[in-house]
């Protein structure tokens, strides 16, 4: 069985959340299509996610063990233990489906904390010699991901690669993990269709379907 991992980035409500909505008629509708996956969730603003301090770290970005995890507190010990299994959750999964907002040119603060949960030595990257150069981890199976973002404002074409930072960071940062599919959907203006929302994701749930096909 394989495991779709959907997380979500929007502390809005679903009925609230426009990317939330397109998450969920992803994941519903690739469900159908493909049973061999199961699915599991992660609402960022409903799960604990850790800040990672340098204390929970030891050489090469990993997490401390031994002696180290030892000498750490009651409560540095479960964040090191909630950054382990986050780790692991996100390791385990074979397609990743992430649907955000786009924040001040970016995304919410807690996707960041999240990513920097699951970016650790031994588990997505490794550094293989005296010069530190970086081995990913994530490529020892086929591992895909789909970016799904809202933005309420309306980009021109020519500065969208500038100006979304969100998108292009995740892109290039699990492609150098080793994710080799990294496939988005990005909805531009939704404040401008707070009149017609059902017109509106009609148009974007159409895209969603082409997406699935795809696959």
């Amino acid at each position: 069985m394989k495991t779709l991992l959907y997380i979500t980035a929007s502390p809005s409500k679903e009925d609230d959340s426009i990317s939330k909505k397109l998450g969920r008629y992803f994941v519903t509708n690739f469900l159908k299509r493909h049973p061999e996956y199961q699915l599991e969730e992660l609402n960022l603003y409903q799960s604990h996610i850790p800040e990672v301090w340098p204390i929970y770290l030891g050489d090469e970005l990993k997490l401390v063990s031994g002696e180290a995890y030892d000498k750490l507190s009651s409560e540095d010990k479960k964040a090191v233990d909630r950054i382990d299994e986050l780790g692991d959750q996100f390791i385990k999964a074979d397609m990743y489906v992430i649907a955000t907002p786009m924040w001040d040119l970016t995304f919410p603060a807690r996707l960041k904390m999240y990513i920097d949960c699951i970016c650790l030595g031994g588990k997505v990257i490794n550094f293989k010699d005296e010069k530190k150069r970086s081995e990913p981890l994530l490529n020892d199976k086929e591992r895909n991901m789909f970016y799904l973002q809202t933005a309420g404002g309306d980009f021109p074409f020519f500065l969208e690669w500038k100006l979304n930072h969100g998108v292009n960071y995740c892109k290039d940062l699990f492609k150098g993990l080793g994710i080799a599919k990294f496939e988005k959907i990005l909805v531009e203006g939704v404040i401008q269709y707070e009149e017609e929302p059902e017109k509106y994701l009609d148009e974007v749930f159409l895209r969603i379907d082409e997406l699935i096909k795809k696959y």
